[in-house]
């Protein structure tokens, strides 16, 4: 298998059921992100800048949206039946993309990263 170098090939390689869902992600998070640069690292979509905003991955049977734990943690009470870890909130292909919900938190990471001084990537 061909590692993707872009997002629209990451996408093309995903599990078809959840194509629909991760195309609808990669639009909205670039919508919030414009200036955002888009890469593959480490085998899955970054936005990056120039430092890490958010990245997602695809899975057999969901997706992982992840804006790191700071950006998830003001937003926990808000993700009623949606699962989450520490880093990710997770969307199974069978339930609707809480597209509202990512909105804000992706608006709030954009926000927060550009109104940090250092220069550490993470």
């Amino acid at each position: 298998m061909v590692k993707a170098t872009t997002i629209a090939e990451y996408i093309k390689a995903a599990p078809k059921a959840g194509q629909p869902h991760l195309r609808a992600l990669h639009k909205l998070l670039k919508e919030v992100a414009p200036d955002a640069t888009e890469a593959i690292k480490w085998g899955q979509p970054f936005f990056i800048e120039p430092r890490f905003v958010f990245a997602f991955s695809a899975h057999k049977a969901h997706l992982d949206f992840a804006p790191m734990e700071s950006g998830l943690d003001p937003f926990r009470e808000d993700f009623g039946k949606y699962r989450s870890t520490k880093n990710f909130l997770q969307v199974r292909y069978d339930e609707p993309l809480p597209v509202a919900l990512i909105r804000k938190i992706a608006k709030r990471r954009v926000a927060d990263v550009k109104k940090r001084k250092d220069d550490a990537f993470w």
